[in-house]
């Protein structure tokens, strides 16, 4: 387990000045008592500019919000070019120095991926899945979704984690086994290491498919759905069985998928079970795009790591 050492600086100065004993059996009451998944939580990261607008409504322990979204605000003042290009305060393009464009031979075909942090020995991988009519170049693009895609590439990096966005042939089944390999790959890398998917509008069809198989179904450790579909098979599937937090995201104006059927899902969820550990964040007015651009990742991540899902 991690634990910030400088917390030392504030023991009694009885335990320090009288020999280290006092100071060592007070860490290890302190470390004991923590969670486990308390040694992943992300650093901050900008949280000032990504942090949610006013929130129009909450339910307790935040299972379900509503969020004050506005495009002349969210869009318009936040992009120097609306939709193309964020201004350069949301965005730290250093990160481009742990950047890679890879490929990977496995059983399952060529998977061809972009990988930013560690690629072994990482202690949290994140992977975006993008929707129809997109490409791993979509999940690492620093300006376009309000920088919020460079967001998530800097927490990785800055947090000894591994980002990854890759290419698949479909949001099938054979698009599922291409990124099983994919997870497998580097999972073995990386024993020990939390698996987070997210996806993308159509994407969401590959995270349900992941949800839903024997092997990923018992590796993921959270599950992001943003501007994205439903499965009535996640209910009886090993991850759901293992509890893997789900977050949505969705606008209440998305015309792709609307958010009725969106949140009548996430609803059956709770029915299930009271208290599983799901989310819900209504962006009012958004539309489809809304989501991917105003999900706040380190929230959303620190929320996920916190839960105990693996034994």
């Amino acid at each position: 387990m991690r634990f910030d050492l400088s917390l030392l600086s504030s023991l009694p100065a009885i335990s320090r000045s009288k020999g280290v004993a006092w100071g060592a059996i007070l860490l290890a009451a302190l470390l004991f008592a923590m969670p486990a998944s308390a040694q992943a939580l992300l650093k901050p990261f900008k949280d000032d500019l990504f942090a949610y607008p006013a929130l129009l409504s909450a339910e307790p322990n935040n299972v379900y919000r509503v969020v004050d979204y506005r495009e002349l605000r969210d869009i318009n003042e936040r992009d120097q070019v609306p939709e193309r290009r964020v201004r350069a305060n949301y965005v730290t393009t250093g990160v481009r120095k742990v950047q890679q464009d890879l490929v990977l031979k496995t059983d399952a075909g060529t998977i061809h991926h972009v990988a930013v942090g560690r690629t072994e020995s990482a202690k949290v991988i994140t992977l975006y899945l993008h929707g129809q009519g997109g490409s791993r170049k979509q999940g690492v693009d620093d300006f376009t979704f309000g920088g919020n895609f460079n967001r998530l590439k800097n927490l990785m990096a800055e947090n000894d984690g591994l980002y990854l966005s890759p290419d698949f042939t479909d949001f099938g089944d054979k698009g599922a086994t291409e990124l099983a390999s994919l997870i497998g790959h580097y999972a073995g890398r990386s024993p020990g290491a939390r698996i987070i998917v997210a996806c993308g509008s159509m994407g969401g069809a590959l995270c349900w498919k992941l949800a839903e198989r024997k092997d990923t179904g018992a590796e993921i450790d959270g599950l992001v759905l943003l501007g994205s579909l439903w499965d009535e098979g996640f209910l009886a599937s090993s991850a759901f069985k293992r509890r893997v937090p789900v977050f949505f995201g969705q606008g209440s104006k998305d015309p792709v998928f609307p958010i009725e059927k969106q949140e009548a899902f996430f609803r059956s969820i709770l029915a299930r079970s009271k208290d599983y550990p799901t989310r819900f964040v209504r962006f009012e007015t958004g539309t489809h795009g809304t989501p991917i651009r105003m999900a706040d990742w380190r929230e959303t991540l620190n929320w996920m790591l916190a839960q105990a899902v693996r034994d």
